[in-house]
This record gives C-alpha cells, structure tokens and sequence, in this order.
C-alpha cells in the first residue's frame, strides 16, 4: 500500500513538471532573417596608425651668421636643385650697408654693388613646407631658414605579429583623418630593420608611398593605413552569421521543413574580411540563405519559478 502511494506522487510530480514546463518555456524557437545572396568585392586588410611625414626633410641653413635679406620662395613652391632660395648678408656686410644707408643712396649702392650678398640654394628638387624666417631677421648658421621635402609619404606603425605579411610594392590605401571619404592608394615603399617600442608595444615603421601626391596631403597629418593582403572582384558573398561550422564543414541554412526544421546546404569558402566570407561553391547569385537572430535561449515568464524545486531563501531586510 505504501509502495503504491509512492508512484501516485511520483507520477503527480511527473506531470506536473511537465504541465509548468509547457505553461514556463525555458527557450524560445529560434528566430531567422532571410537575406539574398549578391555579387561583390572582397578584400582582406591589416590596418593599422600613421602620420604624413616627409621621406627626406631638409633644414636650408645659413653657412655664415649675418642677416636675411631677400627670400625668393613661399610655402609651397616646388623647386628645384640649384636654385637660388634666399640672399644672405654677412655680419660684416650688414654693418656696412647699414652705415651707408645713412650716408646716401649713392654710397648704399656703390656697396651693394662692391660687396656682394651670399646666395641660399636648393639642395634638392621639392617642395617648401616651411618658411621659418621673413627678410630683416638675423640668423646663426644654426637658425633653419627653409625647409624642403622631396616626397611627403605615409609612416605606418604595424605591429610585429602583422609585419611577417607584408612586402615591398604591397598595395595600400591611406585615409586622412582630415579629409574622410577620400582615400588615397598608395604601397609600401620601406619596412623598418629595427623595432620600436612604443606604449609596451613592438613595431616596426614601415613607409607607405601614395602613387599620386594629393594636393590635400599635408606633413602632420594623422592617417589609417589598410595594407591590401589579398582581394577578388565580384565574386559570391555571404554574411558570415549565416555560416555555421561542424566538424570541418561549413553550411548555411537555405529554407525549412513542414516541422520547421532548418534544411541545410554545404558550401565551400574562400577569402573572409570579417564582414563576408566568399563563397566558392554550393551558391549561387540570388539564392537566399537564412541568419539566425542572435537572441538569449531562456527567459523567465511573469517571474514565474518552477514548484518543483525547493525556493531561495529570501535576505532579511535590515531594520534601522
């Protein structure tokens, strides 16, 4: 007799935990988001910092002490090797002049006849990215006058676990923080020998060259750097969410049975940015695949708890 009351309780506690279950679901059917598959291009990237810099800068300094007297170019000029930039008086012909003036421009001009400025010229062929001093100012022969640069190029700061990937000539596109939305293609030009340490992080400094010089381009200037590790042209893509792997195989889910049970498709990949992944075979343009909806597996129902299993106790409030 008491066996038997035994497995009326067990049965009772049985379908009870199967009527609350079915009156408190624990998960919800998944939910899905059907998307076409399309045609496009892919490329996969290691992106990383950068600042224009020039490739060669050079400081135009006075070989004598003395004053500026004439300068011949403004920022921004290109010129060329050999050019005249600037004429400089020595300390000594300033002095002179200066008294002369006083005497008369005939005697001003029997000096600046007789004694001669000294000419500034352009080492290099380039632009004038900086005019340091104006005509009347006195200089050392360490005070910069001009400064030229030959090239303004990109200097990339790539960490060492992305430097094994990249090689010289290697395709790169620079956005300027200044002006989004107008990339500039450019490749690299110099990978560093030497790491630097910068923030507790090694990398090496590698120089990206643009292939066209953009007049928006300005030494200073904060950049992005992708480096191009590999790209297709309108090939078939895929959202990555809908890619779902099992031992080894890849599939996507193309439709659903009467039961609603997902029918899956194999398919074979190839490149992925992150975003898409490329697929190779098992799809085609204008198939449709299905997303599940990233949601969370169980939730609670109007604070509902389950019966059949002993509560938590509650903490006592504090009085005051």
């Amino acid at each position: 007799m008491k066996k038997k009351w035994v497995w009326i309780l067990i049965v009772m506690i049985v379908l009870g935990g199967g009527i609350w279950y079915k009156q408190h679901p624990t998960a919800e059917a998944p939910k899905y988001t059907k998307m076409a598959i399309t045609s496009g291009d892919i490329s996969v990237s290691i992106s990383c910092t950068g600042v224009v810099a020039p490739q060669n800068r050079v400081e135009i300094k006075s070989p004598i002490s003395g004053r500026v007297e004439t300068i011949l170019v403004q920022e921004g000029d290109h010129v060329v090797k050999g050019q005249v930039l600037a004429w400089i008086s020595s300390t000594e012909r300033s002095a002179l002049l200066d008294i002369a003036r006083i005497q008369g421009k005939d005697e001003l001009t029997h000096w600046e006849e007789l004694y001669k400025p000294t000419p500034l010229i352009a080492p290099i062929t380039g632009d004038v990215i900086s005019r340091k001093m104006e005509p009347g100012q006195t200089m050392g022969p360490s005070d910069a006058i001009l400064v030229l640069s030959d090239h303004l190029l990109i200097q990339a700061q790539v960490d060492e676990t992305d430097i094994g990937k990249l090689k010289l000539g290697q395709s790169a596109i620079v956005e300027l923080d200044a002006f989004p939305g107008r990339p500039v293609p450019a490749r690299v030009d110099h990978i560093a020998f030497e790491a630097q340490t910068v923030n507790n992080v090694t990398i090496y400094q590698v120089d990206v060259l643009p292939r066209k010089l953009a007049s928006f381009l300005k030494s200073g200037m904060t950049t992005n750097v992708s480096f191009i590790l590999n790209s297709k042209h309108e090939v078939i893509l895929v959202p990555v969410q809908a890619i779902q792997e099992k031992r080894g195989l890849q599939k996507v889910i193309i439709g659903f049975q009467k039961n609603k049970k997902p029918v899956f498709t194999p398919i074979e990949t190839g490149l992925s940015d992150g975003k898409n992944t490329e697929v190779l075979s098992g799809l085609n343009e204008g198939d449709s695949v299905y997303i599940p909806e990233l949601k969370s597996l169980s939730r609670k129902k109007n604070g509902g708890t389950n019966p059949f299993m002993p509560g938590r106790p509650q903490g006592r409030k504090s009085q005051s």
